[in-house]
């Protein structure tokens, strides 16, 4: 019997590490950028500290053989996952390839997200996905299914003890929309991040309404009608500078502190712009955010769901550099009555 040498494996190992990171390959990586879109990996990158990303199962691929699927494999099988740094803080990732396969959720797909999900929930850290789906691999039919159920279940056992935060960078359809709206914080991206269960053409089908997906399930629909989303971004690179700052107020779990932050600004200090603000006269309007912004320190306050019942704001800031979150009436719209 003659084995390979070291060189030989080591070779073969790499041929395997290049095809995972080719995706579903050049032209559907290409159409991908068209789109305005990152590659999974791309995106993984940007949102973590440089060079901190761990991938776990990264030659993972699906079993089935139905409908022809078995000579249709892929490295990763369709989704990224691992773990990394924000701000020197381990969070565990995971990042829907679209170019596989339409980022189609199946056996294989649903256990990795799985594995870091039970990973962070047992280490005691956040949870991060990035979502950009068709939603259920039709070929795996049950498995698929059963995929989304561990998934649900276990974001209903993390609810509580770690934070789960969903991004929302391509269509997230189907079964897909169901695990971001069990998690805490839901990030989109104008344009191309989509939430909804079926799409325009069964909605015509259906009621005989015309509808495009983005007045469907876009940013604007869910983080100004439905209320179920937190964040908009104009770029997935402002995305993720989003998700990192939301990051800087959040304790990593349920039995830790919120991170404190060196500041220089007094937590003492008289403010007597304070007075100009707020008017004696009860009939006259101001700008709950200018009160706010004068007492938090450095002015820094970071709203949660800006443009979602704008009566009420809600959000995170620090005092002496602690952490605290925000509730206060809005008075210039509706008076700030709930």
């Amino acid at each position: 019997m003659t084995h390979r040498t070291i060189d030989e494996l080591c070779e073969e190992l790499q041929k395997r590490h290049d095809e995972s990171h080719s995706g579903g390959g050049e032209r559907s990586i290409a159409r991908q950028r068209d789109r305005g879109k990152g590659t999974a990996r791309e995106r993984i990158d940007k949102l973590l500290d440089p060079g901190t990303f761990v991938e776990l199962d990264e030659f993972v691929r699906h079993r089935c053989t139905n409908l022809g699927l078995d000579e249709t494999k892929f490295y990763t099988d369709g989704v990224v996952t691992g773990w990394g740094l924000i701000e020197g803080r381990k969070v565990y990732v995971y990042s829907q390839d679209f170019t596989i396969l339409g980022g189609s959720l199946g056996e294989m797909h649903a256990a990795k997200i799985c594995k870091v999900m039970d990973l962070a929930l047992s280490t005691g850290c956040p949870v991060i996905g990035i979502n950009d789906s068709g939603g259920a691999r039709i070929q795996e039919a049950v498995d698929s299914l059963n995929g989304y159920g561990e998934i649900f279940y276990r974001n209903t056992v993390c609810s509580g003890v770690i934070p789960q935060l969903s991004i929302i960078a391509g269509p997230t359809a189907g079964g897909a929309v169901y695990s971001p709206a069990l998690t805490d914080f839901i990030f989109m991206v104008e344009g191309t991040g989509i939430m909804h269960i079926t799409g325009p053409a069964v909605i015509k089908a259906v009621t005989g309404e015309e509808v495009t997906s983005e007045e469907l399930g876009g940013s604007m629909a869910h983080n100004a009608r439905s209320g179920n989303a937190h964040f908009s971004a104009k770029t997935e690179d402002e995305c993720f500078a989003q998700v990192r700052k939301l990051m800087s107020y959040l304790p990593l779990n349920n039995l830790e502190n919120a991170p404190e932050k060196a500041v220089s600004d007094d937590p003492y200090r008289r403010d007597p712009n304070l007075r100009q603000i707020v008017p004696t006269n009860p009939n006259r309007s101001y700008d709950m955010r200018d009160v706010l912004k004068s007492i938090v320190d450095d002015g820094d306050f970071f709203e949660v769901q800006p443009l979602w019942a704008r009566n009420i704001l809600t959000g995170y800031g620090r005092i002496g550099g602690k952490v605290l979150g925000i509730i206060a009436n809005q008075a210039n719209h509706l008076a700030g009555c709930l």
